[in-house]
């Protein structure tokens, strides 16, 4: 019960910030249940007069700390879940905070490293960049006598015990969203909070950061456009992470970029060919290439930074993928659904010939056309009403692939207006597929098929002898029926009882604070 109630404290707080700032004045009431329709309209009671203007969401979740800031990053590659409209408001959210003060930084590098600071680097210098889980610094190293600049990335200091407070607060809200709502529970509420905690983890520990760079530096190792830093593993640690220091031009400096005269569409077809290669033929992409993160050096090559956010996909996502964008290239829409029905996408009592239909619609607006004349937002928006309609179940990595793969052309359209994302897909998906779906790559699964074999036959009698058990306890059920003792029974009614005790206090608590809350403002 004390659990349920901090919950609701906390987020009686949250939903105070973002009637304030008018988030819910851009929620449809039609949309939204009788009882839930006159909670909007006492929100919008305390909006401040000046809420309507600007990105009503992005500043909430700003003013909620760094959680929330975060929860919309998430978001943002989640339009399944908020709509395409507050997606594109929470694209525009800037994960920049003021540092931490220098010498804390100081101190959690000399304790992670577990040296002083004057012994693992050659300088030091202020943080040039902050958001809301770490922080940059630049500073130098001595390799056989020559300093070498570096950047140093630190964590903020007890960000994790704030994160695992927030993160609970989401999780309670799930799990009551999925309990009342099926569309909750058709878009697994619980299944993007539990991504989004692994990925928040996944960047609180900067080894884990590391070793995506390792991984991704050896998959493109002979790749002629594309390359990330290198990791300076003596000097990385849980807190901290020591990269070579990139000297490139940052994709967001238009500027720099024309001065130095860089073939600007061709630096379009090498953003958008990288992604589709790391995709499809590694399993593992950059989910965060918006142009901050991007610069070009003196070779022409790409250069990425910050790899707290990962994507990868298996053999039969990177398959799927490969299939659906080949379909659309060549207008081949029952292919395409083919291969929803094949990868187990869409439910079987569905009907292909319909499903075919309903991609020919979104397929046939943009063929043939430039990225200049593509609604990315009205071609998301008819995708997610397809799965939606078709009861697809949401796929979070192949979402995350989606989202990535339009801030991708965004970045690539930037620079080349005329950009026809299609053509320049063509030669890299063809190529994947003739790899891995033409002669050579059935031979290949064939083999990998033969040794996937050969484990099940050695394990058998292993199997054998589980499935015998499992039979024999299933006959005894059968026969038998299943038994409770009268203390399970008990258990069980008084647990449920207790729920119901809880759940009632705790919305009581709640709309009791709201309540008070607009009687406050009202009286102000």
């Amino acid at each position: 019960m004390i659990s349920a109630i901090t919950h609701s404290a906390r987020l009686v707080r949250a939903a105070f910030v973002f009637a304030r700032e008018g988030v819910f004045g851009v929620v449809d009431p039609s949309l939204v249940p009788p009882p839930g329709q006159l909670a909007l309209r006492l929100a919008r009671l305390i909006e401040r007069r000046s809420a309507g203007h600007g990105p009503r969401l992005s500043r909430a979740l700003t003013r909620l700390g760094p959680a929330y800031l975060k929860l919309g990053q998430f978001l943002a590659t989640r339009p399944d879940v908020v709509g395409v409209i507050m997606a594109r408001d929470l694209e525009s959210l800037q994960d920049r905070l003021p540092p931490f003060p220098q010498a804390e930084a100081e101190a959690a590098i000399a304790t992670s490293l577990e040296r002083p600071l004057t012994n693992v680097f050659a300088s030091f210098g202020p943080a040039v960049a902050a958001a809301s889980i770490a922080q940059v610094h630049r500073g130098e190293v001595l390799r056989d006598g020559v300093r070498q600049p570096v950047a140093i990335k630190v964590l903020r200091p007890n960000v994790a015990a704030r994160f695992r407070r927030d993160l609970a607060d989401f999780f309670f809200v799930a799990h009551k969203a999925e309990a009342y709502s099926a569309e909750a529970r058709r878009l697994r509420l619980i299944e993007v909070i539990n991504t989004m905690s692994r990925s928040v983890a996944m960047e609180m520990d900067l080894r884990l950061e590391a070793a995506a760079l390792s991984e991704m530096a050896e998959n493109t190792r002979d790749d002629p456009d594309f390359r990330v830093p290198a990791v300076d593993w003596d000097r990385t640690a849980h807190n901290v992470l020591t990269l070579e220091w990139i000297d490139g031009i940052a994709l967001n400096d238009h500027a720099r970029l024309q001065t130095a005269n860089v073939d600007l569409p061709d630096l379009g077809r090498k953003i958008i060919q990288s992604f589709l290669r790391h995709a499809l033929r590694d399993g593992f992409f950059h989910a965060d290439m918006h142009p901050g993160n991007l610069f070009l050096d003196d070779a022409g090559r790409l250069v990425a930074v910050d790899f707290g956010i990962m994507g990868r996909l298996g053999l039969k996502e990177r398959r799927f993928l490969a299939e659906i964008l080949l379909g659309f290239i060549t207008r081949d829409y029952r292919r395409v659904a083919e291969v929803h029905f094949e990868a187990g996408y869409v439910p079987s009592h569905h009907s292909v010939e319909n499903f075919a239909q309903a991609i020919r619609a979104i397929g046939e607006p943009i063929h043939n056309r430039t990225a200049e004349e593509i609604s990315m937002a009205k071609l998301l928006t008819l995708l997610l009403e397809v799965t939606g309609l078709f009861d697809m179940t949401t796929r979070p990595e192949l979402i995350l692939l989606q989202k990535t793969m339009v801030v991708v052309e965004g970045v690539a359209r930037s620079f080349d207006p005329r950009l026809d994302i299609w053509k320049i897909a063509d030669p890299v998906v063809r190529e994947w597929i003739e790899r891995n779906l033409g002669p050579v790559g059935r031979v290949q699964g064939a083999i990998a098929g033969t040794g996937d074999l050969a484990r099940v036959l050695m394990n058998l009698p292993e199997i054998a002898s589980r499935a015998v058990v499992v039979l024999g306890q299933l006959e005894t059920m059968t026969r038998e029926g299943l038994h409770l003792s009268p203390e399970t029974i008990a258990a069980i009614g008084r647990t449920e009882g207790r729920k119901h005790r809880w759940r009632t206090v705790a919305l009581w608590i709640i709309a009791a604070t709201f309540i008070g809350i607009l009687i406050a403002v009202r009286n102000l």
